[in-house]
């Protein structure tokens, strides 16, 4: 069957608790995540957050664009009801945990993921096109490097990676931090990559669920060239044992808990279900 697939939570365990909020990740780190997954975005006043969208009205009950904002005003909102809407705050057994409802800084993810107990690794998407451009990248940088995990030691490897869509800015990632691994998400893949190359310098894949069910022949050809394969978002059952199937490196799942334990089942429970 070959070496499973390492889970990593997406936005942390994102199906039960509200994204990129604290409670997530703990919990995705609790049910054994092998890594946690990020989107960062810079606050006009020059901090990273982990929030995915633009604007900041599908999670949390203020609306604007977030990188017009400060830190203190995204700290006023609240970033968790959003996902319990019939949740009655007013009875005393559902107050909200407060791990559930403050905007998360990357800082404070980072300390997480460093406090584990355990190995655990960390993806991190920069979103773009921002009005920041390469700002983004340098203080994602300057935030690593208070870890020791923007330029690892010679014969270690940092538990950070960064992905993105966007060529330029793993390129900047290249160039300012050559030690740490980066990954192309895609979906779609582009003619000249389809034979499982990548830009240089671009460590390893990142094709939608989408793209490797329509063409799991990718699998094997981006490792003929050395590199792994990192498919999000892997959500069913099935669709997690496929990924296994076909040899995917990395599954990134808002329902990791799901994940681990689907990729527990012994491999005769795996080929009757096939």
């Amino acid at each position: 069957m070959g070496k499973l697939p390492r889970v990593v939570a997406h936005r942390g365990a994102s199906d039960v608790n509200p994204e990129h909020t604290l409670a997530a990740y703990r919990r995705a780190i609790e049910v054994g995540a092998d890594g946690l997954e990020c989107d960062v975005r810079l606050t006009a006043d020059g901090h990273l957050v982990c929030v995915h969208d633009r604007r900041i009205d599908r999670t949390s009950n203020g609306r604007g664009v977030l990188s017009t904002m400060s830190l203190a005003e995204l700290e006023s909102f609240d970033w968790g009801s959003w996902k319990r809407p019939w949740a009655d705050l007013d009875d005393e057994a559902e107050l909200p945990d407060l791990d559930e409802m403050k905007v998360l800084t990357l800082d404070t993810l980072l300390a997480t993921v460093r406090d584990a107990g355990r190995p655990v690794e960390l993806a991190i998407e920069t979103k773009h096109p921002t009005r920041y451009a390469g700002l983004v990248e340098r203080r994602l940088i300057e935030a690593l490097d208070r870890y020791g995990w923007a330029r690892p030691k010679l014969g270690t490897e940092s538990p950070i990676r960064v992905m993105s869509f966007s060529w330029l800015s793993l390129r900047r990632m290249r160039t300012a931090a050559p030690g740490l691994r980066t990954v192309l998400l895609m979906d779609r893949i582009p003619l000249r990559f389809r034979d499982g190359s990548l830009p240089t310098g671009v460590s390893y894949a990142g094709p939608s669920l989408e793209l490797v069910t329509a063409h799991p022949e990718y699998v094997d050809r981006a490792h003929k060239h050395g590199h792994q394969v990192h498919v999000w978002t892997v959500n069913a059952e099935e669709d997690i044992r496929r990924c296994r199937e076909i040899g995917v490196d990395v599954l990134i799942s808002d329902r990791p808990e799901l994940a681990v334990r689907t990729l527990a089942e012994p491999p005769e429970e795996v080929r009757r279900r096939s």
